[in-house]
């Protein structure tokens, strides 16, 4: 078959170094070689194509569509993207009719380097021949996905709020305002002291809402140095510092990608790294560090912090706009002290687990004993209440009831007095604020923020409970 380069179709004409390039290289070896064959010009028109490719479109004869279009006579074609992007698609699928082709596309340039045309062939008018390639690459598509739904399975959450136990009054709001939460696919930051449950009502939330099948990324900030944070959160590009990976390294917002980033201590984070988050919050866009461009991402963010926002927003140590833009769901976490018909349920589900993880018989706790831990002022909270039933159930005889004595050892059993609950809060409350002082080594900022109160709220606190001069 001859060239249909002379026709008066300006259409139809190729470009001068196209018909060159055709005439010296290319069409016998079409012709002869493959189940079908096509090449287009700068405007994907047809200037060539072999009698079996025109057979296959149901064409008697290739001059008949001489400067048509090939996206018309092909709807599946991808020819046209070749001509935009002057890249080939070396080995893909095209469906015409009900038949599956395996073909291959490229673009044809002139000596500089300028694209002047594309050409499509037919490899295989049937895929069959392909067949144990295609079953290898499914093979490895499945290995692919299995790989992809075991690392979700890694950072899916482990807690729901089915493990939230307690039904006092503060329990139940804070588990109402968690569910409500995760209705809702906006940022929530959660207030409390240490050890009062953050991330399990974190998990929690995520495992009600609509990310529930997406990866629950969780970082604490103030576990890692100022020099890496940047790095830990937002990635590196390959050799970005000294000692980076050459390959570059996603950060947790880049993992946590469709899912939920849960950023513990938020408190704790510097102010440069403040403005870049806020950044990520406003736009959903992250840039990696030593990178030039910025990625986009969909994660809802989940922060939490043991100190008082907005008193180191009034000291200048935390950004008002960063904060304002965390504090969308506020949700406080009562401490232990504030939920103390909650720990007899609470101790009765931490010793099943020191039990189910140690080996060792389930203790129980004597009435006695569950006494003396309502009156206790747990500034460690829930961490610290299991912290000391595993103490005891260790150090106890075999089969052994709790009583006070094993939690003091020594100690004579505790005669129960009645008293109000104002006076027990107030008990409570002097406990909590020496303790917090000790742990503090006498510093009265720390040991408001040990508190999640304010340090006006403490000294008010002091001079009410006459205790201005402990340290």
């Amino acid at each position: 078959m001859k060239l249909a380069l002379d026709l008066p179709s300006a259409d139809a004409l190729p470009h001068p170094a196209l018909q060159n390039v055709l005439q010296r290289a290319f069409f016998d070896v079409f012709e002869r070689q493959f189940a079908g064959a096509v090449v287009v010009n700068t405007d994907a028109r047809v200037v060539w194509m072999n009698p079996h490719y025109a057979e296959i479109l149901g064409i008697s004869d290739p001059n008949l569509i001489l400067g048509e279009r090939v996206d018309l006579l092909l709807p599946n074609t991808r020819l046209t993207e070749v001509l935009r992007t002057g890249e080939p698609i070396l080995l893909d699928f095209m469906t015409h009719r009900d038949r599956t082709f395996v073909v291959s596309r490229f673009p044809i340039k002139d000596d500089e380097g300028n694209v002047i045309g594309a050409g499509g062939i037919m490899l295989y008018d049937a895929w069959q021949p392909l067949k144990p390639l295609v079953d290898k690459f499914s093979r490895l598509q499945q290995g692919l996905l299995q790989i992809r739904r075991d690392f979700t399975r890694e950072r899916s959450a482990r807690y729901t709020f089915a493990d939230m136990v307690g039904e006092g009054a503060a329990c139940k709001r804070m588990k109402e305002l968690g569910k409500r939460a995760a209705g809702l696919d906006a940022t929530v930051l959660l207030l409390g002291e240490t050890g009062t449950g953050k991330e399990l009502l974190a998990q929690s939330i995520h495992a009600a809402s609509v990310r529930a099948n997406q990866p629950f990324v969780a970082l604490n900030v103030a576990a890692i140095p100022d020099t890496l944070l940047e790095a830990e959160l937002f990635g590196a590009a390959p050799g970005a510092y000294t000692g980076a990976d050459r390959r570059g390294r996603d950060g947790k917002f880049k993992v946590a990608d469709g899912g939920t980033i849960f950023l513990d201590e938020i408190g704790d984070l510097p102010l440069t790294t403040q403005a870049k988050l806020l950044r990520v919050l406003q736009e959903m866009e992250i840039e990696p560090l030593g990178a030039n461009q910025l990625l986009k991402v969909d994660v809802r963010v989940i922060a939490a912090t043991s100190r008082d926002l907005a008193a180191m927003v009034e000291a200048g140590q935390f950004r008002a706009d960063l904060y304002y833009r965390l504090n969308v769901l506020p949700i406080r976490l009562p401490p232990l002290r504030e939920r103390t018909e909650d720990i007899p349920v609470l101790a009765g589900k931490l010793l099943d687990d020191i039990a189910l993880r140690t080996g060792a018989i389930r203790k129980t706790l004597s009435p006695e004993a569950l006494t003396w831990l309502g009156t206790q002022p747990w500034p460690g909270n829930v961490r610290q209440l299991r912290n000391a039933l595993e103490q005891a159930a260790m150090l106890s005889d075999e089969g052994h009831q709790l009583d006070p004595g094993d939690f003091l050892p020594g100690a004579p059993p505790v005669h129960v007095v009645p008293i109000t609950l104002a006076e027990a809060v107030q008990r409570a409350e002097i406990e909590a604020i020496r303790a917090a002082v000790m742990a503090a080594g006498g510093n009265k900022t720390e040991a408001a923020r040990i508190l999640g109160i304010g340090r006006a709220t403490l000294y008010e606190k002091l001079t009410t409970y006459g205790l201005e001069k402990i340290s």
